[in-house]
């Protein structure tokens, strides 16, 4: 099955900034909403950000004027540009549907770990 692979984490200094990719086919942009999750150890994995087939964005509390969600539909991919990371967004990061259900439900790939040192 075809799975979400979301890429670019790394390990950086609180304060640093990321930027995580996801490829997602234009077809897929065009019909449904979007989002970054993310799962802390011993966490359940919650979504971030989101964006809509229009390109409306939302964002967790917690993340919000940090982390922009953004989409290149000419080039399938969609992003996540993290500034001013924190320990506390330390987690693997995963791309998929919002919401992940249906076709979405059983694409979750392996996530790409963020880690934050302080």
């Amino acid at each position: 099955q075809v799975q979400l692979a979301a890429s670019g984490g790394g390990l950086v200094e609180a304060g640093e900034s990321l930027r995580l990719s996801c490829p997602v086919s234009g077809s897929i942009f065009s019909r449904y909403s979007m989002g970054w999750y993310r799962q802390a150890p011993g966490k359940q994995r919650v979504k971030v950000a989101s964006i809509t087939t229009r390109g409306i964005t939302n964002y967790a509390d917690s993340v919000k004027g940090r982390f922009t969600i953004s989409r290149d539909v000419a080039n399938n991919t969609m992003y996540l540009l993290m500034n001013s990371l924190k320990p506390e967004d330390t987690a693997v990061y995963y791309c998929n549907g919002d919401p992940p259900s249906g076709w979405f439900r059983d694409r979750w790939g392996q996530g790409t770990q963020v880690t934050v040192s302080s």
